[in-house]
């Protein structure tokens, strides 16, 4: 695979949830605020992610439900939110604001991109781009971005991609110790609720 990430541990947190989450709709680039629920998933992320500890850079997707999403969590770290505009969602096209369905594994396989949508390869190379920008920063480094950007990261870690991504979970992102290709993708255990 050409797309190689740098072999630089990291968190991921994906956005909190947004009333298209709640309906089962896909989100894409429609930029759709968090609800009552995400607002509560980003604080509860917040706290587990300052109760970690020593994260020293946060990079988010500027759409708005991530925006939001690393403000939070930067607060509780002390620390300023960098945006990084390739780290947004993808564009789903005609799929946008539509019930999430089974062209997903054709979409990530190549076979079937929606009218006007980013093809999952293009995603791919995207944010792996993305990423090692955020990594080359003081580390380590926390990215808040989406869900579907996080499946194509999951294939650049060698693993199955089509795998739904938690909203507001911190997962460590860490490469093999012993070189090799499959990298550790550990969710932190959520703080108790407040």
């Amino acid at each position: 695979m050409a797309e190689s990430l740098n072999r630089i541990p990291f968190w991921f947190l994906r956005h909190g949830e947004t009333d298209w989450n709640a309906q089962g709709l896909s989100q894409g680039r429609t930029d759709i605020p968090l609800n009552a629920v995400g607002l509560a998933q980003a604080r509860r992320a917040a706290a587990t992610l300052a109760g970690i500890g020593g994260i020293a850079t946060v990079v988010a997707s500027p759409l708005i439900r991530a925006r939001v999403t690393a403000e939070i969590a930067a607060e509780a770290l002390g620390l300023p939110v960098r945006f990084e505009p390739e780290l947004q969602e993808v564009n789903f096209g005609e799929q946008e604001g539509r019930p999430m369905g089974d062209w997903y594994d054709d979409w990530i396989a190549g076979t079937y991109t929606p009218e006007g949508a980013e093809t999952f390869a293009g995603l791919l190379a995207r944010a792996v781009v993305a990423v090692n920008r955020a990594t080359a920063l003081p580390g380590p480094v926390l990215v808040v971005a989406h869900g579907a950007l996080f499946r194509a990261l999951r294939l650049a870690f060698g693993h199955e991609p089509n795998v739904r991504t938690p909203n507001a979970l911190p997962i460590r992102c860490a490469p093999p110790a012993d070189g090799g290709p499959v990298w550790e993708v550990v969710p932190a255990a959520l703080a108790p609720e407040a």
